[in-house]
């Protein structure tokens, strides 16, 4: 029987820190209790546990049927891109593990136009900002990880039916009291694209990094086992 090739690009570069995230998974493995995911989904929501020391995950969070494969197959094109809502999903993501895969990342919600339009319109800087995003062609093709702003969810969804948006993937996860709930439901209701949501209040730009870092590791491990075939 041949044997796996461990990760190196999706892996903690140390041997001393690759133990302790390992270490980590195992506890998550033994304490996480009965699960309902796939052998796919799985890694991406012990990722998310990891992340956050939660195991509430292990049931709030939901996959389109296509969500896992949708992403890979993003990833695994070598053309994709990361739009996010904040500023922290584009620093938190692993610099060499995007170039590995030449993802770029992309946000908007500082720039001056996008604040200039949300005042003007009476809207917030999040729904500018995705509107930015999808003229300049941005979203169609692209993992659109949503963690702070419900807003930016809901305007993404409007995108997707009324402008015919594509994101090959919506990782969906904005943590809050207004609209945030209401944004993940409105979210698992399309079905024309794959997403990842976490349902309720709990989420976060921690959740998106760790989700999208968990697609990585598992678009590496197909690539190896690919290239270990050949």
């Amino acid at each position: 029987m041949t044997q796996a090739v461990a990760n190196v690009v999706t892996e903690q570069l140390t041997a001393a820190g690759r133990a302790i995230e390992h270490d980590s998974f195992a506890v998550i493995d033994r304490e996480a209790g009965p699960y309902a995911y796939t052998p796919e989904q799985w890694p991406i929501v012990r990722r998310m546990i990891h992340a956050n020391a939660d195991f509430d995950f292990n049931g709030l969070t939901e996959f389109h049927p296509d969500a896992v494969v949708a992403g890979l197959a993003a990833i695994a094109g070598r053309a994709t891109r990361v739009v996010a809502d904040v500023e922290m999903i584009c620093v938190g993501l692993s610099a060499p593990r995007l170039a590995h895969f030449c993802v770029t990342t992309h946000q908007f919600i500082s720039d001056s136009d996008v604040i200039e339009l949300a005042k003007a319109e009476n809207t917030t800087r999040a729904v500018q900002a995705m509107r930015k995003a999808h003229r300049q062609g941005l979203l169609d093709g692209a993992i659109v990880g949503i963690g702070n702003a419900p807003t930016a969810l809901i305007e993404l969804v409007r995108l997707i039916k009324e402008e015919g948006a594509r994101p090959a993937l919506v990782v969906g996860m904005p943590v809050g009291f207004v609209s945030a709930l209401e944004s993940k439901d409105l979210m698992a209701l399309e079905t024309s694209v794959p997403w990842i949501v976490i349902r309720g209040r709990k989420g976060g730009s921690t959740l998106v990094v760790a989700a999208i870092h968990a697609l990585l590791g598992l678009a590496e491990a197909k690539e190896l086992a690919k290239e270990q075939a050949a």
